[in-house]
């Protein structure tokens, strides 16, 4: 105890010389310092200079701190904590504080001991100090205050700091081996602000004094006190930070770039739910009736919503291009007069050119065309596309997927997951990268380059989970709907029987894309046949001209449809394995 001048001694000599006055200062005679509970001082009442009252203990917790620097440079620290009933406060002491762009100040403390109800203990880089409710003491030397400075010396030690609870009142007293202490400087408030502290002054007798009122959870008050050269050894320690370390930094610009990169990704998947919810309603929400028989007069002409094709129905409800969207595609061009469908023995199907392809048909559609009667090529049978191993149907499909992007149904392919979002996400996110490279090397606040990186993945992968198809194809879809209802419920009757046979054949495709092809054949199964030309059977299906109505014809066709099915089938297995 004597290498801290006897602590309590030194103590009490700090509180003479705080009441002593001017003639102790001065060097003038003097009976010693006065003991707060000597005989002379006991049922006296508290008084400041000039005989006023010394003011009532503030309400809430309250803390006196006692700092003293030893001749050895060691800074010995005296806390008295005043804690309400029932209530408990926690302090953490930071051992490691920043000291510049590119190295940390480091202190260590020893011979902690504690009075009273309170607790000590040195978790890495903190001291962590708890006080429950009542009156405690605490003591504890700290290396590493003492720094040389512009060839003077500098002690510096944070009175207060991490407490979890507001403290009403702190004051403290800082004595040195020299009463010449210059300058003095305080800081209170949030770590980095540059907030003056209530009170910091030297007094005549060579002591500092502090005082703040109302420090705030996570505050701290940060004490520095100038000292001449030499007046004890200097122990200050720096630590390097690395430049990773240093630019990587949580600090107030990047925490709130994170702050708002938090908010985008919430917002951001909120919007994604709300429209995958959208998407999902809308295959399944009635539109109400879809008008597909239009009246002209007397006349009955089908008309698809939106003019959608049979071959496009299937990718705009499913997103994927089936084997059925190319067989209606067919039947399709057929019954408009591109191929002849005709029923030949074996049982076998000839697939002939009616007329060449013209600027009326889809790319998709052309696709069709040439899959099936090549140039050069003016009929087949379905046996003889079989024989040679199948079909090449990936043009077909890809004209699909991109047919239904330029009708905008769909924002990009359904088969891709890659739009314009997959790639804005890829071009912040590129910018992010290199946003964190340069700002490392050079101003640091790497992270608001790591928060627009984040910003950048979060865009590609919602674009990921967006549904490709449009407001105009959720509409789609939802008519589609309206379209089956009129599949379901259509009667030969209800329609002149001048136009039974054009409506029959123009919607059949539509039927057989949407699994309706039995239900559309049985409801126009007595259908007389008589083609627009006079010639008996249907105008784009030979083999039936001998029948009267549509009913070996219903019994035959989907005996076709199934042939064609099988073909593409393999033929879309023998496309994987290439």
């Amino acid at each position: 105890m004597w290498r801290k001048w006897g602590t309590a001694a030194a103590v009490a000599a700090l509180a003479g010389l705080a009441a002593a006055g001017p003639a102790a200062a001065q060097g003038g005679p003097s009976g010693g310092p006065r003991l707060p509970n000597s005989p002379t001082e006991q049922g006296k009442k508290p008084q400041l200079p000039g005989g006023a009252d010394v003011p009532p203990p503030p309400d809430g917790a309250a803390a006196d701190v006692a700092l003293q620097v030893l001749r050895d440079g060691a800074l010995f620290v005296s806390e008295k904590v005043t804690v309400p009933g029932g209530q408990r406060l926690t302090a953490r002491v930071p051992l490691r504080v920043p000291a510049g762009d590119d190295q940390d100040r480091v202190f260590a403390v020893r011979d902690v001991e504690t009075e009273g109800a309170a607790t000590s203990q040195v978790t890495g880089d903190q001291l962590v100090l708890t006080f429950t409710g009542g009156t405690s003491a605490v003591t504890y030397e700290v290396d590493g205050a003492i720094a040389d400075q512009n060839g003077r010396q500098q002690a510096r030690w944070q009175v207060a700091s991490g407490f979890d609870a507001p403290l009403a009142k702190l004051t403290a007293s800082f004595l040195a081996p020299t009463p010449q202490l210059s300058p003095v400087d305080c800081f209170a408030g949030p770590i980095g602000s540059n907030q003056r502290c209530t009170l910091a002054e030297l007094d005549h007798t060579g002591v500092v004094r502090l005082e703040q009122n109302d420090v705030r959870p996570g505050d701290r008050v940060d004490l520095l006190v100038g000292l001449p050269p030499g007046t004890t050894p200097a122990n200050a320690k720096f630590a390097a930070i690395g430049l990773l370390a240093n630019a990587f930094a949580l600090t107030p610009p990047t925490g709130a770039a994170f702050a708002v990169l938090v908010v985008f990704l919430v917002a951001g998947a909120v919007f994604v739910w709300r429209r995958r919810k959208q998407d999902a309603s809308a295959l399944t929400t009635v539109t109400g009736p879809v008008e597909v028989l239009l009246r002209d007069g007397d006349r009955v002409f089908f008309a698809s919503p939106d003019g959608v094709l049979p071959g496009q129905v299937g990718t705009v409800v499913d997103e994927t291009v089936d084997v059925v969207d190319i067989s209606a595609t067919v039947v399709d061009l057929a019954v408009r007069n591109y191929l002849w469908l005709a029923e030949v023995p074996g049982p076998d199907w000839q697939l002939a050119r009616r007329n060449p392809p013209d600027e009326h048909l889809r790319d998709f559609e052309r696709a069709v065309c040439e899959t099936l009667l090549p140039d050069g090529t003016e009929t087949v049978l379905v046996s003889q596309l079989r024989a040679r191993g199948g079909l090449d149907l990936r043009p077909i499909s890809d004209a699909m997927y991109a047919d239904v992007v330029t009708k905008r149904w769909f924002s990009r392919r359904p088969d891709s997951t890659r739009g314009r979002p997959t790639w804005l996400g890829a071009g912040i996110f590129a910018l992010g990268l290199v946003a964190t490279a340069v700002l490392t090397f050079t101003a640091g606040y790497a992270l608001l380059g790591v928060a627009v990186a984040l910003a950048g993945l979060a865009v590609a992968a919602a674009a990921a989970l967006l549904p490709s198809r449009t407001a105009r194809g959720r509409v789609l879809a939802g008519q589609v709907r309206g379209l089956l209802d009129y599949l379901h419920t259509a009667k030969a009757e209800d329609i002149p029987p001048a136009d039974r046979e054009l409506v029959f054949s123009r919607s059949l495709p539509y039927a057989v894309v949407l699994g309706d092809t039995e239900r559309w054949l049985g409801a126009f199964a007595g259908l007389h046949q008589h083609s627009p030309d006079g010639s008996a059977g249907l105008y784009w299906y030979g083999g039936t001209e001998t029948d009267h109505d549509l009913r070996r014809f219903g019994t035959h066709f989907p005996s076709f449809l199934t042939a064609l099915d099988g073909l593409l089938t393999e033929s879309g297995r023998a496309t994987a394995t290439r």
